[in-house]
């Protein structure tokens, strides 16, 4: 499955943005991050010396219920790294068709280590054990060694989809019977916890390596952190030094993920709230064909009201909202900088522009 990204149009004599449903990495820090930004204790953090990056990775490492954990420049960077710890040139990857990994990383996988990604399918960004089990093969000089399974919680181009903490499990379970490693790649890995009320650490567990991005809902400037065992830490490291995202005074970019940890986690139920809301007031406008959202992504169609999703993307963005097409859908993402009002506001938007059309 081919998975592609249409940027909003760029038109120098649009009005400003009002209404920014792009993406969570579209969210500023709010005045008590910038505020914990400015006193951030910092060091080098490359050599083990900045005692803000430090503590963030204690943090997320108990989190997660991993032994260690590194600060990476981005949620990409973690995806990378682990997969050049966990495999070797020639070796093989199962993840779902429109993972991160696959879709969204410039084929890294394949540049930098030589892997390739078997794509499975399954709906809503998803692959059941099933799948799982119908793509393993048997060891063979002939066949590539396959050495992880990746799964992406939440599943972004899935609308935002939740994997059960039974199907987690039982992939987990099929992998390492297999002999394979697991990784999550957990960039809303919180908004899974916060809409099911299952911890990180229950849900990271059984897995090799997770991460969670600091730049996406809980509204960090920059930023990921992967944990795992010391030993797969140490290999991350080295990789990390690698690809140059080893870092000096980092503490300033940790001390918002710190902050972020301590005032926006619980509040990510309050963009999965808006996202409903959001649903809702589309579905009920005659001919939208919306997905019902399980976190914070709304992914919906137009066409059905006589409106193509470039139009009314267009349109939207002439009136301050901003969204973007993915895979033939319109997604509205919800975040800390988008309010209950700003979300009645766009939906009464919508309709003006199918009455229009």
């Amino acid at each position: 499955m081919m998975t592609t990204y249409t940027p909003p149009p760029r038109d120098p004599k649009a009005p400003p943005v009002r209404i920014n449903l792009l993406s969570d990495t579209q969210t500023r820090p709010t005045p008590g991050m910038r505020e914990a930004i400015a006193r951030a204790e910092v060091g080098d953090e490359q050599i083990g010396d900045d005692p803000t990056v430090n503590l963030l990775c204690e943090r997320v490492a108990d989190l997660l219920g991993k032994q260690a954990a590194v600060f990476m420049p981005s949620g990409t960077m973690c995806n990378v790294a682990a997969t050049l710890v966990h495999c070797r040139p020639g070796d093989e990857i199962l993840a779902h068709e429109t993972a991160h990994i696959i879709a969204r990383e410039g084929g890294a996988h394949a540049a930098l280590g030589g892997f390739q990604i078997t794509p499975l399918s399954g709906p809503d960004g998803q692959f059941s054990p099933d799948t799982l089990r119908g793509a393993i093969h048997p060891r063979s000089r002939y066949q590539p060694p396959q050495t992880v399974v990746s799964v992406e919680q939440t599943a972004n181009i899935g609308g935002g989809t939740i994997w059960t903490k039974a199907a987690l499990d039982e992939v987990a379970q099929i992998a390492r019977q297999n002999g394979m490693a697991t990784h999550m790649d957990g960039a809303r890995l919180l908004n899974a916890c916060v809409a099911t009320g299952i911890s990180a650490r229950d849900m990271a567990a059984g897995w090799d390596s997770a991460w969670i991005d600091f730049s996406k809902g809980l509204g960090a400037p920059v930023g990921g952190v992967i944990a795992g065992s010391h030993d797969f830490i140490d290999e991350v490291w080295r990789w990390k030094q690698r690809l140059g995202g080893s870092m000096r005074q980092a503490g300033v970019c940790a001390a918002a993920c710190v902050y972020a940890l301590d005032h926006h986690v619980d509040r990510l139920a309050d963009d999965h709230a808006n996202a409903r809301a959001l649903a809702r007031g589309l579905s009920q406008i005659q001919g939208i064909e919306v997905q019902q959202p399980e976190t914070n992504l709304v992914f919906f169609r137009p066409e059905g009201a006589g409106v193509g999703g470039d139009d009314m993307i267009k349109a939207l963005r002439q009136r301050g909202v901003l969204l973007a097409m993915m895979d033939g859908r319109i997604r509205a993402c919800t975040h800390l900088d988008v309010s209950a009002g700003m979300i009645e506001e766009t939906v009464g938007l919508v309709r003006e522009i199918v009455r229009g059309a």
